[in-house]
């Protein structure tokens, strides 16, 4: 049985460095052979749950603008899986949650970098999910829920997104900067306490709420890969920050 994922997507560069926390992408992915992978991704939004349903490789999306030219001639020739697409619509349909497939549209860096470090060879079926950033969080949790039994099946479920993410506050520095350090401090404990009623508030509770999270695209696939978890202890795998503020996190549920 699989567990689900919540893992810091970082910048498109991700690909190319060499630093703890891509050594430790590429080390715990060694360990697990997923079927298929159903990611959740940050840069994917719809009001409706879209669900990728490809027939083929993918194609790619580069959804970002000022990075070396070798960035854009990266390639992860994933395959899709219209049969795991549909299945996925039927269990959250099952729970009464709205959803249609999507049979055309790449893999979009929120969801390739990741895998380009963790399963390189790009053999196992991909299926993309898009989030509605404007849900209550509550309702996140609820989409991840549907989603719970597809562990049983080894079917990985990864939420592809960051905790602090607040692109302005970046800074050439080596040390995180305090703040971010509290709001992911704060984070943490309820997450590992699965304190569901102070999560879904977070940004009422929270330290500095609104300035690491001043759009929530980014943290809701946390919330959806918490719902999906079978662990009855969140494990936090990994922890480190690049640029002053932004977030390496991964969570395991």
């Amino acid at each position: 049985m699989l567990p689900s994922l919540f893992i810091c997507h970082g910048g498109p560069s991700i690909v190319f460095e060499k630093n703890e926390y891509t050594a430790f992408l590429k080390e715990y992915s060694s360990k697990i052979k997923p079927k298929a992978i159903v990611v959740f991704t940050a840069h994917w939004e719809n009001e409706i749950t879209t669900i990728s349903s490809m027939n083929g490789v993918y194609d790619m999306i580069y959804d970002f603008y000022g990075f070396p030219k070798e960035l854009y001639a990266i390639k992860y020739l994933a395959k899709g899986s219209p049969e795991i697409a549909l299945k996925v619509k039927s269990l959250l349909e099952n729970k009464g949650i709205e959803s249609c497939l999507d049979e055309k549209r790449g893999l979009d860096h929120g969801t390739w970098d990741i895998l380009y470090l963790m399963f390189p060879k790009a053999d196992i079926p991909v299926i993309q999910i898009s989030v509605n950033p404007f849900m209550p969080m509550e309702e996140q949790y609820k989409i991840g829920e549907a989603l719970k039994s597809v562990g049983e099946e080894d079917i990985l479920v990864i939420g592809s997104g960051s905790t602090v993410h607040n692109l302005s506050t970046l800074a050439d520095v080596k040390e995180p900067i305090r703040w971010a350090v509290e709001f992911d401090d704060w984070l943490i404990e309820k997450v590992e306490n699965k304190n569901l009623e102070e999560l879904f508030s977070y940004q009422n509770l929270a330290p500095h709420a609104k300035l690491a999270v001043p759009r929530e695209e980014h943290i809701v696939p946390l919330f959806i890969a918490l719902g999906s978890g079978q662990r009855k202890e969140p494990n936090l795998l990994h922890r480190s920050y690049s640029f002053g503020t932004l977030t390496n996190l991964a969570f395991e549920f």
